[in-house]
């Protein structure tokens, strides 16, 4: 038998009876690259980069070393271990998917993260006082509980950071070094990320000792999305999109624009054709964004529109379409919106909107993914849209090449510097 022929099941990781239970009844088996990857090595207490996209099991790496630690602790009367995310989406994710994992061990998690009443700080300030072995915050709200110093960090042992080149997007840099000095120098580090640019290379020099690298597959949507695109005017948007939904009425679609106007306008406009549909955005109170999201999960309500806000790190079984309103100018978000399907060996469906303006952006996002994504006639019934092609080029001083009048050339041509 060749080594590529050898299949890991959870059972070789050596994990506590308890914790495994956990697993089987949650029915994990074989686990995935990631996890096959990561886990030996936080296991061997090394400290740890790991590049991997969302959707991949990493919450699942980084969580089972770590709870299987906790079933041979004898004595757990503070935090022992903290998750760092950059939402709050996330943390609840994460904590979620911890009480599925302990489910038959004793280990004890809260989220902790912002934007709810003064009784949720005051139950996240017990826990900490207290001691629940696994916290999930966002920095922002984790900073606020260190600032009143009744929190005893001398008992971490792992500081785990998911998302990380999120939270550097969403400038939590300072809040990230502010929290690791407060935390013991021995302690385990855990960085994991969906892309490897050099501020997370340089947050991880600064943060993790000597620490081993797993990479696995970044920045390629799953083989089993199939992804289409139309090219449509503006205002042909919304036609084209009532068009869609109204042949996936059954079904859990996403539909990603980039901005929170445009999320209420598309949401707006489909509750007038009758359509049931969900949103979320930033302008969302916490407690709102969570009634949402519960109902788009148990399709209550099969349709939501959203913002990126959602494109990283939410894990929503059985999503069959994505559909991109309006094209993301990162490359990497539209493999992380599009990676919101075909989950957990499932196949799925992306399709996205292309205006000529945006041509330059789907390009770039072709580049990137390896992979020339189809382009599909317009439904019967639609004029034809714009053709795939960039707009003229510009002249090397960003002008566009133009004639000018007789006479009046210096007047009108941008003066050489």
């Amino acid at each position: 038998m060749s080594d590529k022929e050898i299949s890991v099941s959870f059972k070789d990781f050596g994990f506590n009876d308890n914790l495994n239970e956990g697993l089987d009844a949650m029915g994990f088996e074989k686990p995935t690259p990631i996890q096959e990857k990561a886990i030996p090595k936080i296991n061997a207490g090394k400290d740890l980069i790991a590049c991997a996209q969302t959707g991949t099991g990493k919450t699942a790496a980084f969580i089972l070393p770590i709870l299987n630690r906790l079933c041979y602790e004898t004595e757990r009367q503070k935090v022992n271990t903290i998750v760092l995310a950059p939402t709050r989406e996330l943390v609840i994710q994460i904590d979620q998917q911890i009480e599925g994992f302990s489910y038959f061990t004793e280990s004890t998690s809260i989220p902790v993260y912002g934007g709810g009443s003064g009784d949720d700080f005051s139950t996240q300030k017990k826990a900490l006082i207290n001691g629940a072995d696994i916290i999930i915050c966002t920095p922002g709200r984790l900073i606020s509980h260190l600032n009143f110093n009744y929190f005893d960090t001398s008992g971490i042992k792992h500081l785990i950071l998911d998302e990380a080149d999120r939270m550097l997007d969403m400038g939590f840099y300072d809040d990230i070094i502010k929290i690791a000095k407060k935390l013991p120098n021995r302690r385990q580090n855990l960085l994991f990320s969906a892309t490897m640019p050099p501020k997370i290379r340089n947050l991880a020099k600064t943060l993790l000792y000597k620490p081993d690298q797993v990479n696995i597959a970044i920045s390629k949507p799953a083989e089993k999305i199939k992804q289409e695109a139309y090219l449509v005017y503006n205002s042909q948007k919304l036609n084209l999109l009532l068009n869609l939904i109204n042949g996936h009425e059954s079904e859990h679609v996403l539909i990603f624009s980039s901005t929170k106007r445009g999320v209420k306008d598309i949401t707006s406009a489909l509750i007038k054709k009758g359509v049931k549909v969900g949103s979320i955005h930033s302008d969302l109170e916490q407690k709102d964004r969570e009634s949402v999201l519960l109902d788009f999960k148990s399709k209550t309500t099969p349709i939501l529109v959203a913002t990126d806000i959602l494109s990283r790190g939410i894990d929503i079984d059985g999503i069959e379409l994505v559909i991109n309103y309006d094209i993301p100018r990162d490359a990497e978000d539209y493999v992380h919106r599009i990676g919101r399907t075909a989950r957990a060996e499932r196949s799925g469906q992306a399709i996205t909107f292309i205006n000529q303006d945006e041509i330059i952006y789907f390009k770039k996002i072709e580049r990137l993914i390896e992979k020339e994504v189809e382009k599909i006639d317009l439904p019967d019934g639609f004029e034809p849209g714009p053709k795939y092609e960039l707009p003229p080029k510009q002249s090397k001083k960003g002008f566009r090449k133009k004639s000018y009048p007789k006479g009046k050339q210096n007047k009108h041509r941008p003066t050489k510097r």
